[in-house]
């Protein structure tokens, strides 16, 4: 990492599709010294990811438009444009989906960086604004997320954990 300013504009960073949602990188760790990750996130209706925890690394979601139901282990709750959640270090499980029937829209930062380079090993490059088919759960699927999840620090819950 140099101390160059980074301005970076909307047709740059590097889009994946992760099990169905668009994630464009918009500045990965590899340009701030693994010290943070911007992300912006496209979830198509009935999109998101399943309930997740990775305890060496904190979260914040800010919703631009759309609305997703986010859950953790205290509860639910509805979070629509202008709303923010924060998720601290620590593990706590957590997970969102869009329950609307219009694409939600969310920029998320993760500290420190890494889970972007998750995404790109995990998801499929696509074009912006291209959603990928959800992802089906295969065993090679299952296998691949297992040693993905082990590599990054996190753990992946059956979608119905914090129902």
């Amino acid at each position: 990492m140099d101390n160059a300013v980074r301005i970076i504009d909307q047709a740059q960073g590097e889009i994946v599709g992760v099990a169905g949602d668009n994630y464009r990188i918009i500045i990965g760790g590899s340009a701030t010294g693994n010290t943070f990750s911007v992300i912006d996130m496209k979830i198509p209706p009935g999109g998101g990811p399943a309930p997740h925890a990775h305890p060496d690394i904190q979260e914040w979601f800010y919703v631009i438009d759309g609305e997703l139901e986010y859950k953790t282990e205290a509860g639910r709750a509805i979070v629509g444009k202008g709303g923010f959640v924060y998720v601290p270090r620590g593990g706590a499980v957590h997970c969102f989906k869009n329950i609307s029937d219009r694409n939600a829209h969310v920029l998320c930062v993760v500290l420190p960086a890494g889970l972007e380079e998750f995404f790109k090993e995990f998801g499929v490059p696509v074009a912006k604004d291209e959603f990928p088919a959800p992802i089906e759960m295969t065993p090679e699927v299952m296998d691949k997320l297992s040693v993905l999840n082990a590599k990054y620090g996190q753990t992946v819950f059956r979608p119905d954990y914090l129902d």
